[in-house]
């Protein structure tokens, strides 16, 4: 009877130390990321060069000193000064965003919410209150809190998200008077060892100013959204870390070129290799959102592909959509009977022979899914595109008209 009660006793202690130690270690899984990629967050269109929300500029011209006149710069080199008009000119419109979740977690046999917290940056679109920043810096929380450069906190909503991309925008009833929007570049017109400048809230310091160059143009990065890559991501060398997601990447000019969003690191803190979403990617993104709170993007009505040495083989069709009613064929199913004494069983086999193999759109070649959805999603719905079809060994074409994305 005492052995048991010893055993009892023993195996209570082992439970306890081991929920003590899963509740630390959930705890670290919520403050680090170790990802390929790592987010920075501690947890069509408008044309590009335009402000295309707020004003032609992002702070009235009577608030950003001339720095010539400036007897205190007087000692500065050329490249200090522009680096100081830069985040006179921005960092007003740099905002510091925390959330607050509640996520699950186990204690022994019992199910139980844990408290998280987490940090971010974003930046004034326009004298509204709609603040732009990434998807993965708030979603999931239950309450955000915007802060101004003023030290003034909001309460913000979620306005939309689109997890292709990793654009979020919220909104603040803050006074116009408070809000400094930024304006927008172009991130067509980059180069290679441009100087850009990064201002965030790494580790929670305010609105942060680091320097560096684009290291490379063209990188991609993986999508929030299952097999997906957001393109066209700017890589460059600037100190960023936790907490600088969704802050923006600047040029000379002080014009907003990027948003930053990751960084390669198997640490969790600046390797210096990050990267950016680029500007004109958000400029088509963000009206959606704040329009629809979605972005509204065109279907073909092709659920499910394999991926073959020679193209897209169809899988699965959406019923009645708009590649079944153009006469895209997926995979035949033949049902049939077997005999077996007194008893007759029914079965269906897929015969994928009979299945369209997708080799090109608008008669440009595809190697992937990822290729394929890019050149689907470059339309608009209501578009017509023209799917290149092998079927039964003859090349073909297939006119679809696009919808809307349901």
């Amino acid at each position: 009877m005492k052995r048991s009660v010893f055993w009892a006793i023993g195996w209570l202690a082992v439970g306890l130390v081991g929920g003590i130690g899963l509740m630390s270690w959930l705890g670290e899984l919520q403050r680090e990321k170790p990802l390929a990629a790592q987010e920075l967050s501690s947890s069509f269109s408008p044309q590009a060069g335009a402000t295309f929300l707020g004003p032609p500029s992002p702070a009235r011209p009577e608030q950003i000193p001339n720095l010539a006149d400036l007897p205190e710069l007087a000692d500065l080199t050329p490249e200090e000064r522009v680096h100081v008009w830069v985040y006179e000119l921005c960092n007003r419109s740099v905002v510091h965003i925390t959330t607050k979740s509640i996520r699950e977690g186990a204690l022994l046999l019992f199910a139980v919410e844990i408290p998280a917290e987490g940090e971010g940056s974003g930046v004034v679109l326009d004298r509204k209150g709609h603040i732009l920043t990434n998807c993965h810096v708030v979603e999931g929380a239950q309450q955000i809190q915007v802060t101004l450069f003023n030290g003034k906190s909001y309460a913000a909503r979620l306005v939309g998200k689109d997890r292709v991309t990793d654009v979020a925008v919220l909104r603040i009833d803050a006074p116009p008077e408070e809000l400094f929007p930024v304006m927008f570049g172009d991130s067509n017109r980059l180069r290679v060892g441009q100087r850009v400048y990064a201002i965030g809230n790494p580790f929670g310091f305010e609105r942060t100013l680091t320097t560096g160059i684009i290291s490379s143009l063209n990188r991609t990065l993986p999508s929030r959204s299952q097999a997906r890559t957001i393109k066209n991501i700017i890589q460059i060398d600037a100190a960023i870390n936790p907490g600088n997601s969704g802050g923006p990447l600047l040029d000379t000019r002080g014009r907003m070129i990027g948003m930053n969003t990751a960084i390669a690191s198997r640490t969790g803190e600046s390797a210096g290799v990050g990267f950016a979403i680029p500007v004109n990617t958000i400029a088509r993104v963000v009206p959606q959102l704040i329009e629809h709170g979605r972005v509204r993007r065109p279907d073909v009505g092709i659920l499910r592909v394999y991926q073959t040495d020679r193209g897209l083989l169809v899988a699965a069709l959406a019923p009645g959509g708009p590649a079944e009613k153009a006469g895209i064929q997926g995979p035949q199913v033949i049902r049939q009977r077997r005999r077996q004494g007194p008893l007759v069983y029914e079965y269906t086999t897929v015969d994928r022979s009979a299945a369209d193999l997708i080799v090109g759109v608008d008669g440009q070649k595809i190697k992937n899914a990822d290729e394929f959805l890019s050149l689907i999603e470059s339309k608009q719905p209501g578009e017509v595109v023209i799917l290149n079809v092998l079927r039964q060994g003859r090349l073909i074409e297939v006119p679809v008209r696009l919808e809307v994305e349901e």
